[in-house]
């Protein structure tokens, strides 16, 4: 939950309720009227949604209005949904849940992160097995001395797969913050001087889970038993026609702050193309940041932008597998992944040099291992990539004002040049390891947007690691003239 300057939830105009439960079984008072007054118009957190009666999409990453038709025909397989508190005995607890049988053993540990107690509002984005969560985060000063001077609260969902986690975003803020005052003793609100119509409506409702086992009846999906466990692992494919080249696949979105795309890219400069190398060689990267997460779960899925391409029908890669935050408690699980990207709170892990390829301590990229070290240098045709990505960008956003439209797609922009560039990468690469000789050239690199010198060592680990058979012929000068 980061605030408006950072943030702006993205809602579709699905409420979610089934045409049959909106023809009569809703009552203008029912907790499913206020779940569908909570997305249409939020006025507790004091601002509006996007949505519109003529808007008949949401388009997301710029995909057009087909592809967001399909988004909201898609369900939600929300399979659960909670709430963790703080208690000053026990720590992270998980005080409510549906459906009560579900387990989500160590998940009070990801909604509320650790270091989240020096924050007043967090949002975060995790995985338990093979499952994806959302939850939004508050933490609010109290005087009672049973809570020893704070309150802090989460409330999450769990699905089989996060594509559509971003719809519910502004409901579970809002819900948490009713929570937090649910227990707020009157006559202590009324002493600070702090009490108005909503916080008395919200006082009067303590541990009233209402809305949420209605939000849970309305967007449940059913699995089989045990599946919980056993759901097939997301993994990020990227398949596309060349017709689609702009749509970014399903399984890949996830909302973000207005201009997510262009903070990346100002936060990172030209270590994007580091981080986009690191991408697409498949290798395991760490994000680690002080709280806030929410800003970090988002440089996450960017990172697995990089990576995009439609050619994975003809390579030998398993795709790019994002775990979202992180915590001690994954490391067993860390051991065993060959590919991943993660972010985390919690320092120790820079001293875990086993379970990472490459870790980011906000802009410092680093890596433990020797071989990758070369990598990390900025070549040439790096800075001149930046520089089209950052003209394309411009350009864009001088025809978009040309026509009167000042709202720019960063996720367009951004995720079509990833994708041009890394389908002419491998098909140039494709190309050559099928000719006769298989002789790599200078100008082979050149038109891949490589450094023939500088990025020699990546384009070997890059044929090594997709199994492309060519011959690098670029000369490797270990002596300067």
């Amino acid at each position: 939950m980061a605030n408006d300057d950072e943030r702006e939830a993205l809602l579709g105009p699905d409420d979610g309720l089934s045409s049959s439960r909106r023809s009569g079984a809703t009552t203008a008072g029912g907790p499913r009227q206020k779940i569908k007054s909570l997305y249409e118009s939020d006025q507790v957190l004091g601002r509006h949604s996007p949505y519109r009666a003529e808007d008949e999409a949401i388009n997301i990453c710029g995909g057009g209005a087909a592809n967001s038709l399909q988004i909201l025909s898609e369900a939600d397989h929300i399979v659960a949904v909670f709430v963790v508190a703080f208690d000053t005995k026990a720590g992270n607890v998980i005080e409510w849940k549906l459906p009560e049988d579900v387990d989500l053993d160590g998940i009070e540990f990801k909604a509320m992160t650790s270091g989240s107690h020096t924050l007043k509002t967090d949002f975060v984005y995790f995985r338990k097995s093979n499952l994806f969560g959302l939850a939004c985060f508050e933490n609010m000063p109290v005087t009672n001395a049973s809570e020893r001077g704070a309150r802090m609260k989460s409330v999450g969902i769990l699905a089989t797969s996060y594509t559509l986690l971003y719809r519910h975003m502004q409901f579970l803020e809002t819900q948490v913050k009713q929570l937090m005052r649910g227990r707020m003793d009157i006559s202590e609100t009324r002493d600070n001087g702090s009490i108005d119509s909503t916080d008395r409506h919200q006082l009067e409702r303590p541990y009233r889970y209402d809305q949420l086992k209605a939000f849970w009846e309305d967007k449940k999906g059913v699995l089989p038993p045990g599946e919980c466990s056993s759901i097939t692992t997301q993994t990020i494919s990227m398949v596309a026609s060349a017709n689609d080249i702009k749509v970014l696949p399903a399984e890949l979105k996830v909302t973000h702050p207005a201009h997510c795309f262009s903070q990346f890219l100002q936060f990172f400069g030209h270590q994007v193309f580091v981080l986009w190398k690191f991408s697409l060689l498949g290798k395991r990267i760490l994000f680690f940041s002080p709280p806030p997460i929410g800003v970090v779960c988002y440089r996450v899925y960017c990172c697995c932008c990089l990576a995009s391409h439609s050619m994975h029908r003809l390579l030998s890669s398993a795709g790019v597998k994002p775990h979202f935050y992180i915590n001690i408690a994954d490391i067993d699980n860390l051991e065993s992944e060959m590919s991943y990207i993660a972010c985390t709170t919690e320092k120790i892990f820079e001293t875990k040099t086993h379970l990472y390829d490459v870790y980011v301590d906000n802009q410092i990229v680093t890596t433990p291992s020797d071989s990758l070290k070369d990598l990390l240098k900025i070549s040439d045709a790096d800075r001149d990539k930046f520089q089209k990505l950052n003209n394309q960008r411009n350009q864009e956003q001088f025809l978009r004002e040309q026509i009167g439209d000042e709202t720019l797609d960063e996720e367009d922009v951004f995720t079509s040049f990833f994708m041009e560039q890394n389908n002419r990468l491998f098909q140039t690469l494709l190309d050559v390891s099928l000719s006769q000789d298989r002789q790599l050239m200078s100008d082979h690199m050149k038109s891949m947007g490589l450094d023939p010198i500088g990025d020699r060592a990546f384009l070997m680990e890059l044929v090594e690691t997709y199994g492309i058979d060519v011959m690098l012929m670029v000369d490797n000068p270990c002596c300067p003239n």
